[in-house]
């Protein structure tokens, strides 16, 4: 007869072992799940989807004038790419660029099971949070099966692991930022995305048609860090852009000086 305390030591080893195993099963997923930074590389823009209305397109069709920002998501995470979209649609709204206009927006879903039903849904509920007109002909939703997901996220780096115990997606957060060609220009990583850094990510993919002076002014003093997904100041193109404007400065004193010498009377 087995007495009580060694009952009690075997259950707390079996459950040991349990959460032993559990923890490294949790352990292997998290390694699976990232984002490899593929820069440079083209997507391919042959692979088929449906957009939000169920009909096949290419994703081509989304790319040739203007840079493409992507997200990969699924459509009935809970909580997660939730949060992602959030805050892309945050990010876009305080930015003067409006989507269908200079960049377009695209999202798939990873999941193969997804509908369009679902793509439609969420369209919907993004084009109210972004709140402006023509947002529909630049916010794209679309799902597709299996191997086109497979291909598009390889391309672009997105590792994701399906947790059947979970019944969801492991996966990273963050978005793609597509040239009009289809070539990945840069990563932002999270779930929140400073305005600043996509508004010159977006001029920057676009290869510089669009955006203004300032914009320009700003990408010789920032530059892209692609460890942190985000643009840093460069000290010393700062210290020129500095110097220049100072230069500038000390010599209009000079000419407005001199300037006003001219017009000042003379004693007789």
């Amino acid at each position: 007869m087995r007495r009580p305390w060694f009952a009690a030591l075997t259950l707390l080893t079996l459950a040991a072992g349990v959460a032993h195993a559990s923890d490294t099963q949790q352990l292997a997923v998290l390694r699976a799940v990232g984002i490899d930074q593929h820069l440079d590389q083209q997507v391919p823009l042959d692979l088929i989807f449906h957009d939000e209305t169920g009909r096949a397109v290419a994703l081509g069709q989304y790319f040739g004038s203007k840079p493409v920002i992507l997200a990969l998501v699924y459509y009935e995470c809970p909580m997660l790419c939730t949060l992602t979209l959030n805050g892309l649609v945050s990010a876009l709204k305080v930015l003067s660029f409006d989507a269908g206009n200079q960049f377009d927006v695209v999202v798939v879903s990873f999941n193969p099971q997804e509908t369009p039903a679902l793509a439609a849904a969420k369209k919907q509920t993004y084009l109210e949070r972004y709140g402006r007109g023509g947002a529909d002909q630049g916010w794209h939703f679309l799902t597709g099966d299996a191997a086109a997901i497979q291909q598009l996220t390889g391309a672009v780096g997105f590792r994701y692991v399906y947790d059947a115990e979970q019944k969801q997606y492991a996966h990273a957060a963050g978005i793609t930022l597509l040239t009009p060609q289809g070539r990945i220009a840069r990563y932002f990583f999270g779930v929140e995305f400073s305005p600043r850094d996509l508004r010159l990510g977006l001029v920057e993919a676009s290869h510089n048609q669009i955006g203004s002076p300032v914009d320009q002014l700003l990408l010789y003093c920032y530059h892209y860090d692609p460890a942190t997904g985000k643009y840093g100041a460069v000290a010393m193109n700062m210290v020129r852009v500095g110097g220049v404007l100072t230069v500038l400065a000390v010599g209009g004193f000079v000419i407005l000086s001199l300037r006003r010498e001219r017009h000042v009377p003379r004693a007789v």
